[in-house]
């Protein structure tokens, strides 16, 4: 994510707030994060709004709060949804593994083949593993 600040205040219960209320679009209220994100009170998301809100990151307007700066980092943002930009190449490794499979398939299986099969298995893998890691923190 962005600078130092960011990546001390973005944490855990104050990152899903503030994933909450980016996603959100709107200024929104403390009882409607704390509903939302089922926290024990209102007093736990008034608590995490204001971290947000010393580090510069939401700022108040019409009786709720918004999302001021943006600091999502190796995500793509199509509209208010964030994919991991790992999903990508993760895309590309399953499409080329099904490609092999399906088209390219030989009456026997050769040590090329073989190795072309682990490579992007081990691509799927490995993508997948990095697009949850950075799915789970954003």
């Amino acid at each position: 994510m962005g600078d130092d600040v960011d990546d001390y205040v973005l944490k855990g219960t104050t990152l899903r707030v503030y994933r909450y209320l980016y996603r959100a679009g709107a200024p929104t209220g403390i009882h409607n994060v704390q509903r939302a994100l089922k926290l024990s009170s209102p007093s736990v998301a008034e608590y995490h709004i204001k971290k947000l809100l010393r580090a510069g990151l939401v700022q108040e307007k019409d009786g709720g709060y918004s999302v001021d700066k943006v600091v999502f980092e190796n995500v793509i943002r199509i509209r208010r949804t964030l994919i991991p930009l790992q999903g990508t190449y993760l895309a590309f490794f399953l499409s080329t593994l099904v490609i092999l499979v399906v088209f390219f398939r030989p009456p026997s299986v050769t040590s090329l083949y073989f190795f072309a099969l682990s490579v992007n298995l081990g691509g799927v893998v490995i993508t997948a593993y990095e697009a949850f890691k950075t799915f789970s923190s954003t």
